[in-house]
């Protein structure tokens, strides 16, 4: 505070000298120091300006990955240095208005040092009087300058007796406080009477100040309506207290600063207008959109009676009671099973292995398999306690197929430091293009499914210089079920040769994809060609575009050649249709691996999850298969695509024996995948049992 006032001093002096009257020095401060920081305000009023243009699109980054923190953060700090946008400039002018409001009540506090500089050996004899003059004044309290000020002006005379106090004495003597008929020395909260007027005009001009920027500032415009009164009550609670608590010249300024400020806030509004840059339609489509998302997850969160959240507390309890767990598989809902069913059912058949199996979704098969077979604990833990749950992680061995371990918000055990963390990819293609840089930087050991894979994890140590994990070349068990599956349904479906051809368009969920680009143009060219055309939209499409997708199937219900498929329970689609259409979709590999059938890629703009993806040598699979397994198609071409459709049906016999070579190639130990993961977890398992036996020995 004393740096502040020896700051701000000078120039509050300067205004004092000018003015002669204390409380228009207080107003010219104010005006000078906002005329200093005008630039600063103008290069806030574009940085805002900034911000809200880009805001549509950081409400579609988040209504596109709702619920997916880590890939919304990922986006928005892409999206910021994109466009140069400091996102912590909003908290400038607080930090500023903060400091200016400490230096002001530095030297309103103690205007003999700062405005009429008294010595202060005159100054501390001054205050002394003071203090045994006046009762029931603190010694250390701020005002303790402005009673010996109101003193000496009343007239005391033993304030002359300090040695060299005259000329001093007549600088104090000349000084008004008063302003407007207030002595602005008062405080409302000692005095009472008429100086509540004081905190009633600060908290006046701060409403008046919220008032006119929740109307035309161009950041809180765009808030959300709880944001901008949530701020409006905060500010003038604020000046309410200020002006109860401080000298009623405190108050002045913080009146003149927000009258300033809503004079600054429309001569920049007419010089640099928001609405020249910002698009206000999409800002509120996407806002109505984003803020239906969060109150339809509003409406799920748990409470403290909620049967879910009792029961989360009870397995998070449970996972901690058990010691010595040697293996532990992390899913994030039923759906993940698959890529783990291979392994853990060789281990459950030929090992008496515990698996510990966390789910976040309470809905989950597991919990049905671990009623029946002893050998699987099952525990029901969502997102949040997530978090806690890994950082007090005690296993030896973790497996997931969720990535980004140590980089956002699921961290490596904080307990223990010789867990081994497993990742297991839940595809067959690139994980270098389709996961963000690093995803897998911080995991021990990876089972990879191909060559591919184990040379994307080779090639990235390699240019990043990053230690060495261990790669396990596992295969895709995933892959075994669904060859064993599609070969039982080949044995009860015999297809006859003039059976109609099945068509299936399976798109991704990625900005530009099928849906979104071309599926109008694609029925067109496939309608009347003889073709059953089924689309089965991706899982997320429905539930984030129910409307377009109900519309979508209304506009085909009377085609018996087009089906809109948004029920997901049946698989069968897949292994029926003689070719697949699809766009950038991990599908298409486990398609083409298990049917050795066709497909048709559509060259929507590519789905990169890692710009610095080609920093390896490695081709990613879902690039260099795209000419060898069918054809592929620009989108200006979306016409021909009953042409590119009937070549690839009738080439089906040979792209079978294509198919077939490129997965001998691209995946190991086809049959043997979940045996080959097991086999490897087991020995790894066995080991730490032995070192733990051998530590106890020592």
């Amino acid at each position: 505070m004393e740096i502040l006032g020896i700051l701000f001093g000078p120039i509050m002096r300067f205004c004092y000298n000018l003015s002669r009257n204390y409380g228009v020095a207080i107003i010219l401060f104010t005006i000078i120091t906002k005329l200093i920081l005008m630039p600063l305000s103008v290069w806030l009023q574009k940085n805002s300006i900034k911000m809200v243009k880009m805001q549509p699109e950081v409400n579609r980054i988040h209504i596109e990955h709702f619920g997916d923190t880590d890939t919304i953060s990922d986006l928005e700090q892409k999206l910021y240095k994109k466009n140069k946008y400091n996102a912590f400039a909003s908290l400038i002018p607080l930090a500023i208005q903060i400091v200016l409001l400490m230096g002001v009540v530095e030297v309103i506090y103690h205007p003999m040092n700062y405005i009429l500089d008294v010595p202060q050996p005159i100054i501390e004899q001054f205050n002394e009087i003071t203090l045994s003059r006046v009762e029931g004044i603190d010694p250390e309290s701020s005002s303790l300058q402005l009673y010996s000020i109101q003193e000496i002006q009343n007239g005391a005379e033993e304030y002359r007796a300090v040695a060299n106090a005259e000329p001093q004495i007549e600088k104090i003597e000349a000084m008004s406080m008063k302003f407007l008929g207030f002595d602005l020395s008062w405080t409302t909260s000692l005095m009472w009477g008429k100086t509540i007027w004081v905190p009633l005009i600060a908290g006046l001009s701060s409403l008046l100040l919220s008032l006119c920027q929740n109307a035309a500032n161009v950041l809180q415009v765009a808030q959300s309506r709880w944001n901008r009164y949530g701020m409006l009550v905060l500010s003038v609670g604020l000046s309410l207290y200020l002006g109860m608590f401080v000298p009623a010249g405190v108050a002045l300024y913080w009146v003149a600063s927000n009258i300033i400020a809503i004079l600054t806030l429309y001569g920049l509004n007419w010089a640099i207008n928001p609405k020249k840059y910002v698009d206000y339609e999409a800002l509120n489509e996407t806002r109505t959109q984003l803020a239906s998302l969060e109150a339809n997850a509003k409406k799920k969160k748990r409470k403290h009676n909620d049967p879910l959240y009792i029961k989360e507390k009870e397995d998070y309890e449970r996972f901690f009671s058990i010691g010595n767990k040697h293996l532990v598989f992390y899913s994030e809902s039923n759906g993940f099973y698959k890529y783990f069913a291979g392994i853990i059912e060789y281990i459950l058949k030929n090992t008496n292995i515990p698996i510990h199996y966390i789910t976040s979704d309470a809905n989950d098969n597991i919990f049905k398999m671990a009623e029946e077979n002893e050998q699987i604990q099952a525990y029901f833990i969502e997102e949040n306690k997530l978090i806690t749950l890994m950082m007090k992680m005690d296993a030896d061995i973790v497996v997931m197929t969720m990535p980004d371990l140590d980089n956002y918000h699921i961290k490596r055990s904080y307990v223990r430091k010789d867990i081994e963390y497993v990742f297991i990819p839940h595809g067959m293609g690139s994980s270098n293009l389709t996961m963000r840089k690093g995803s897998m930087d911080n995991f021990d050991t990876v089972m990879v499914s191909g060559l591919l894979q184990r040379l994307e994890v080779e090639q990235i140590e390699e240019v990043y210089g990053l230690k060495k994990k261990t790669v396990v070349d596992v295969g895709y068990p995933l892959l075994d079920d669904m060859l064993i599956n599609y070969e039982k349904y080949r044995n009860t479906h015999k297809k006859s040769e003039d059976e109609q051809k099945m068509v299936l368009i399976a798109p991704s969920w990625q900005k530009d994809n099928i849906v979104d680009s071309c599926l109008d143009g694609l029925l067109d060219s496939l309608k009347g060609h003889g073709y059953k055309v089924i689309v089965r939209p991706h899982p997320q499409h429905v539930r984030h575009m129910p409307e377009k997708m109900e519309a979508l199937k209304e506009r085909f219900k009377d085609d018996p050649s087009i089906e809109i498929q948004t029920d997901f329970s049946n698989t069968n689609t897949v292994l029926e249709a003689d070719m697949l259409i699809t766009d950038w979709s991990d599908i298409a590999t486990e398609y083409v691996f298990t049917t050795l059938r066709p497909v048709l890629y559509i060259n929507t703009p590519m789905k990169i999850m890692n710009p610095e993806y080609d920093r390896i040598e490695a081709v990613p699979l879902n690039i260099s298969m795209r000419k060898e397994s069918g054809l592929d198609l620009d989108l200006d071409k979306i016409q021909d695509a009953h042409t590119a459709v009937q070549y690839l049906l009738d080439h089906s016999d040979e792209y079978q024996q294509k198919n077939y070579e490129l997965r001998e190639e691209n995946v190991y130990n086809i049959g043997t995948a979940g045996k080959t993961g097991a086999e490897y977890l087991i020995r790894q398992v066995f080991k730490r049992v032995k070192e733990a036996e051998e530590h106890e020995k020592k």
